[in-house]
């Protein structure tokens, strides 16, 4: 019996090692090896193919460098939300560096490794795939598509100008050309960074130098003729890129289980990490910033990490943010405007924001809600039965009763409500950008808590929901925001430089009916340099509690149609309320700030 027993463990043990074995994939045996510098594209795309049906299977590299070039990458048309309309990139043709397609249970190991891409690509996208995590690898461009110009001398008609190290540049017809892989930047967007305030703003400092004569006194050292009333700060940055999104940083679409873990992202062409009707997604300990010896100041051209109809969870914990020229986090839905209804149950629908359009933003089965645009209130709800893709800017939905009597033609929206996720942010840094911190608009379970946000241009969170606008749904019903740190948020004074907002883009004020509700800000300290701590239009049921604010002799509220908000038990002076057609606005019980 005992032998029976040790042979049967023994069995066992060859058969889970044999397997360990089978399941594991080293890179160099697809002919993958770091510090080659030739393109290995082709190479990782075998490897990537090879793994369609090995469920379970983990992809091993060895430390060292990996290039990867456009030539031999997968080529594929795919719309992305928030990125480009038909005038400025006519062609959705993506350019995708590691293509993951329809890859179930895979572990994808860089053990140290550094992806270094070139030219214009999508680094890795993941696309309709289950289950895969990505973990210890590093993500940067040869050429960043971000180019940065520091100013080291200035006086009347003349700077002087650093280039830095990873910023190509020609003199051509004696003007300044940026340059790269493949590309040349032609519409640029430009944000300064100035040491002295550490504030990252809008700039047209750019749009002078781009007109002046130039020459090149050294390798990276160009001297302009300036107008005698240009003088920036000496060590000021410029961080410049080209407004036209072609591609993104890192693209999760439609796909489930997707765990990003230990990445470090240096930078991202276009839209940054972007996930699209995809479900239940992890990034943890994913560092999106320059390397500190980079001596770089820009990471990423817009959003950092961008969630566009995703559903179950969003978990991000323990990551870093710093030098965006857009927000850190948004999470959002899209409202589609009803701009046709021959059939009691039947509508087209289009999509509204030029940037916006071209995906299936509904599956039959989703619970909708016709949306107000005028009160951003949920009206009714309907149950998708059929969906059909007219063109790119407009479907066809069929849904399972008439459509409601008081939707309103090239009014009323459709909020899909079965892509909403519940969402938990923890533990981040987020810093050096010129716009916000964390936008999220779901009406799920939020939490955003142990967080510090710093040196922010615009509010540290933003809630909005519009359909007027980027057309992003939808009123929010359930948010905690705990134990954060503010620092210095929103010097560049949306919402009167208020750290949190929320602002809906409601027209019809109605302390009746709030567009936001049940919102909880329990515990933080905000350090705000004399700037209001709170915004609210059309909010109720807002809890302010347990909060210092330590830097600050007159804490300002500012209330716009809110109802029901309890502001006690924080430590700070006697705060200042400014409030417009508002009701039951109580503040209580505070302690001095000392």
């Amino acid at each position: 019996m005992k032998k029976s027993i040790f042979f049967l463990l023994l069995s066992s043990a060859i058969a889970m090692s044999a397997q360990t074995a089978t399941d594991t994939i080293y890179a160099k045996d697809f002919g993958i090896r770091p510090n080659t510098y030739r393109n290995l594209t082709t190479s990782f795309q075998k490897l990537l193919d090879s793994c369609g049906k090995r469920h379970g299977a983990v992809i091993v590299l060895e430390k060292g460098r990996y290039d990867i070039w456009p030539e031999g990458a997968v080529r594929k048309e795919i719309y992305i939300s928030n990125t480009s309309s038909e005038s400025e990139c006519p062609s959705k043709e993506k350019t995708l560096g590691l293509h993951f397609n329809k890859i179930n249970g895979l572990t994808f190991d860089g053990q140290g490794a550094e992806l270094i891409f070139h030219g214009s690509i999508t680094p890795i996208a993941l696309d309709s795939c289950r289950n895969v995590t990505i973990k210890n690898l590093t993500m940067d461009f040869e050429r960043p598509a971000g180019s940065e110009l520091t100013f080291a001398e200035v006086s009347p008609g003349k700077v002087i100008v650093k280039v830095h190290p990873d910023t190509r540049y020609e003199i051509r017809d004696s003007l300044i050309n940026l340059i790269g892989e493949g590309w040349r930047s032609n519409i640029i967007h430009c944000i300064k960074y100035t040491p002295s305030n550490k504030q990252f703003r809008y700039s047209t400092d750019y749009s002078v130098l781009a007109k002046s004569p130039v020459c090149e006194i050294a390798p990276g050292l160009l001297q302009f003729a300036t107008p005698a009333d240009f003088l920036p700060e000496v060590g000021s940055t410029l961080t410049l890129r080209d407004i036209i999104r072609n591609q993104v940083g890192f693209l999760n679409l439609c796909s489930s289980g997707t765990t990003l873990q230990d990445v470090n992202v240096r930078y991202m062409h276009g839209l940054g990490i972007v996930s699209q009707f995809s479900r239940d997604i992890t990034m943890n300990r994913v560092n999106c910033m320059p390397s500190p010896e980079s001596g770089r100041i820009l990471a990423s051209s817009a959003d950092f990490m961008h969630f566009s109809g995703c559903s179950g969870f969003i978990r991000i914990s323990d990551c870093n943010y710093s030098g965006a020229q857009d927000d850190a986090i948004n999470v959002h839905g899209t409202n589609l405007r009803i701009v046709e209804s021959e059939a009691p149950n039947r509508a087209v629908v289009r999509f509204m924001h030029p940037q916006t359009y071209g995906f299936m933003a509904y599956q039959p089965g989703d619970t909708v809600a016709f949306v107000n645009p005028s009160s951003m209130l949920r009206t009714s709800y309907a149950v998708v039965t059929s969906v059909k893709m007219v063109n790119p800017r407009h479907l066809e939905l069929t849904f399972d009763k008439q459509i409601p009597s008081d939707i309103v033609l090239n009014s009323t929206c459709v909020e899909n409500m079965s892509a909403t996720p519940t969402v938990h942010i923890s533990g981040c840094n987020i810093s050096r950008l010129s716009t916000r911190g964390i936008l999220m608009t779901t009406p799920r379970k939020a939490v955003i808590e142990n967080c510090r946000f710093e040196g922010l241009g615009m509010a540290a969170i933003l809630i909005e929901g519009d359909a007027q606008g980027w057309y992003e749904s939808g009123p929010v019903t359930d948010l905690t925001i705990k134990n954060n740190t503010f620092v210095n948020c929103n010097y560049a004074g949306p919402q009167q430089g208020a750290t949190i907002v929320f602002n809906p883009s409601n027209s019809e004020i109605n302390f009746k009916k709030p567009v936001h509700r049940n919102i909880n800000i329990i515990g933080n300290t905000f350090y705000t340099k004399g700037r209001p701590v709170l915004y609210a239009k059309s909010t109720s049921d807002i809890l302010f509690f347990g909060n210092a604010v330590p830097d600050n002799n007159d804490p300002t509220f500012i209330f716009v149609g809110c109802s029901d908000v309890e502001i006690t038990g924080n430590t700070m002076q006697t705060p200042r309320v400014e409030q417009k057609d508002c009701r039951k606005i109580s503040v209580r019980r505070q302690s001095s700030a000392r």
